[in-house]
């Protein structure tokens, strides 16, 4: 989930259309150059410098389009070579056209060069840009011999521009960066809130029975009973403190016994329209709970999700009628409802016990009993369904469970 989330953030990159517009605006300025010569080479005093030069920037321009398609591409080495080429232009312009320099007509390379402090500017942020653009108004001041007003406007011009530009590179890098360490970190939070789920369906419960049944033997299954206390509340502590390690427990081992994955030939009528493969029957999963004190109402057509959505409903629901046994009473009755809807699938887990007394959630998140928070509510965040539960003291309590087909993976 991390890498994917991480790969995400690196297509979601500010700096991958800056390198393709880079890419682009060589590409034009080298037209501009060739044809502004074109257009005016009368004027110039040795054409073949021009020439020479331009033929030379045409090729270097095509030859290195993909060193500026990223960041990996663009080496130093190219970009010190990118600034030369730049320079020489610049440098060589009294040459081919002495005129240019009196009247402060545009250098050979044009527009051109403002495109190698650019790419200084994407690679490496405004340092780098503030050195290439330095070099740049160094050549262009040489070159008029004696500078204008003009030429020092156009000089500063590069040079503010080129340092803003690095600088929003860096803030940018800076910010992805940033979203990149969340999204690990909540990645990380919720594969912990994963594992308490699970250790709070087995471990945690197990635990609990062996504490309130040694409890009630008594002698030395309450000392067992005793110790199974113990272990208990220091791994709800764990749990609670974050400190569960990532490892991955497989919920299909859990649930695979119940998961009946519909088979495309099962459900199509013959016109194509098929499910196909890949979905589960969420009553199949559900059926199991039915019993003396638990009934379970169904539609008559088959409740199709995807196999994880379908197991983290099915474990969500298991977690409620838990909590009913638990704490609703030995004789307390249980119903399960499936509804489908076109956009949701909802479950509805409702008893007849005593309820639970206001604030009781949350005091029981506070001494790390984990049980609605994670079980209920965190399984169903998982899958973008929600989860509500309302109790009346001496009404029972219903939880209700929304899954909607869309964030589910629902495959019709």
């Amino acid at each position: 989930m991390a890498r994917a989330q991480r790969e995400q953030v690196v297509r979601m990159s500010v700096e991958q259309p800056l390198w393709r517009a880079l890419t682009g605006y060589r590409v034009m300025t080298m037209a501009y150059a060739v044809l502004l010569f074109v257009f005016t080479r009368e004027k110039f005093e040795r054409p073949a410098v021009a020439v020479v030069f331009l033929a030379v920037m045409s090729v270097w321009t095509l030859a290195t389009l993909p060193k500026v398609a990223n960041a990996a591409s663009c080496t130093k080495r190219f970009l010190v070579a990118d600034l030369a080429l730049a320079l020489t232009g610049i440098l060589l312009t009294p040459l081919a056209d002495f005129q240019a320099q009196q009247i402060d007509g545009p250098t050979l390379p044009s527009i051109w060069t403002a495109g190698s402090v650019l790419a200084f500017a994407i690679k490496g942020g405004w340092r780098w840009a503030a050195f290439a653009s330095s070099f740049v108004a160094a050549a262009n001041i040489v070159e008029r011999g004696e500078p204008s007003r003009d030429t020092f406007h156009n000089v500063l011009l590069v040079w503010v521009a080129s340092i803003a530009i690095g600088y929003v590179v860096e803030v940018a890098r800076a910010s992805e960066r940033t979203l990149a360490r969340a999204l690990e970190i909540e990645a990380a939070t919720r594969e912990r809130e994963r594992l308490a789920r699970d250790i709070h369906d087995s471990v945690l419960q197990v635990l609990a029975m062996v504490q309130r049944r040694g409890t009630a033997l008594g002698g030395e299954a309450a000392e067992l009973g005793r110790m199974a206390g113990e272990q208990e509340v220091a791994l709800r502590t764990l749990v609670s403190s974050g400190l569960v390690p990532s490892t991955r427990v497989s919920q299909d081992a859990a649930l695979g016994a119940v998961v009946r994955t519909v088979d495309a030939d099962d459900e199509d009528d013959g016109d194509g329209g098929g499910p196909g493969a890949g979905v589960c029957d969420l009553r199949s999963l559900l059926a199991p709970h039915a019993g003396s004190k638990v009934s379970f109402a169904e539609p008559g057509a088959p409740v199709l999700l995807a196999p994880a959505a379908a197991m983290e409903l099915a474990a969500a629901v298991s977690a409620a009628l838990d909590n009913v046994r638990r704490h609703a009473g030995e004789g307390a009755q249980a119903w399960i409802l499936v509804e489908e809807w076109p956009e949701e699938v909802i479950v509805t887990v409702r008893d007849d016990g005593p309820g639970i007394p206001e604030g009781r959630l949350a005091q029981a998140e506070g001494e790390g009993r984990l049980g609605v928070a994670l079980s209920i509510r965190g399984r169903l965040r998982d899958i973008g369904g929600t989860a509500e539960l309302i109790s009346v003291p001496g009404q029972g309590t219903e939880v209700e469970l929304k899954v909607p087909r869309g964030k589910a993976g629902q495959a019709r």
